[in-house]
């Protein structure tokens, strides 16, 4: 079981080069991948999104990369034309406004300016630099696994331990139920010979009462459903990618509970009940963060 939750780290450091490769993952129903990376890797966004995604099935995840290139490498210069056009404009506009300065603009002058001259490589992102982002990115993508998978382990434990709750409270019910009836009669019995005054009972019409009251509150089926239920949740909780099965089987714990609620017309066993919907709902709210 992993978590949908996690942070994995990866770095390259070799000949000059530096990068560092980071993913950070929170809940999310579908597979969501941002990518943040120096322009020199913006034509590998759809590699990275490919080996996050074989990596990951559900959650948003944030990938950052970054990189140091200290190697000796044959660089070329270009001008950044929006920043260059800025500069000399605006000391258009000062020379405006103050004609009495000395014009000293020149070429020479608008290239020191900051963001006008810039380095960039010559052939982009080379076979090296690629590598060393596959190699950074495959282990930070491992050490968020590995952190992930810790997580879930955490999250099946707790999850197990209120299903062990679920259950104690399904055995008590199991045996509470038969008692409804056998209490309802003898209330039922009371009321009409209090109401008769001493005159004897229709044993024939009670026993009719009682076994329409018996169909209505007889909860046999969803005793036996949430029995079910539990051991496919224990079943489930040893897989990998469990999220939506999960997901799924929370949901039928709540219906089957709500069920018993609504059919038992006995305050134990509604309380019973209530004690599951409440364990229940964290369940749910544990399950959200399970891949």
């Amino acid at each position: 079981m992993y978590s949908m939750t996690g942070y994995g780290r990866g770095e390259y450091r070799q000949g000059g080069l530096e990068l560092t490769a980071e993913v950070k993952t929170v809940n999310n129903r579908y597979l969501d991948v941002s990518v943040k990376c120096p322009r020199i890797f913006s034509g590998y966004e759809d590699l990275i999104r490919k080996n996050v995604r074989e990596k990951l099935t559900r959650g948003h995840a944030d990938v950052f990369i970054s990189y140091t290139d200290k190697r000796d490498k044959a660089k070329s210069l270009y001008v950044d034309e929006g920043a260059a056009r800025a500069y000399v404009n605006a000391a258009k506009e000062i020379k405006s406004l103050f004609p009495e300065l000395a014009d000293d603009l020149t070429v020479t002058s608008v290239l020191r300016q900051p963001e006008v001259l810039k380095a960039e490589e010559n052939a982009g992102a080379d076979e090296e630099l690629v590598s060393a982002l596959n190699s950074a990115l495959g282990v930070a993508l491992e050490n968020l696994n590995d952190m992930r998978a810790k997580e879930g382990e955490k999250l099946a434990k707790d999850m197990l331990s209120r299903v062990n709750f679920i259950e104690e409270c399904v055995g008590k019910i199991a045996k509470r139920a038969p008692l409804v009836v056998s209490n309802y009669r003898q209330k039922l019995e009371e009321k009409v010979k209090s109401y008769l005054d001493g005159l004897s009972v229709d044993e024939g019409r009670l026993l009719t009462e009682v076994s329409l009251f018996t169909d209505k509150a007889n909860i046999d089926e969803e005793i036996t459903r949430l029995g079910s239920h539990i051991a496919q949740f224990r079943a489930i909780c040893l897989e990998k990618l469990v999220g939506r099965k999960l997901d799924f089987l929370v949901q039928e714990f709540n219906r089957e509970t709500n069920t018993i609620c609504s059919k038992s017309n006995d305050i134990e066993i509604t309380g019973l009940g209530l004690d599951m919907k409440n364990e229940i709902e964290k369940i749910r709210e544990q399950v959200q963060n399970v891949e």
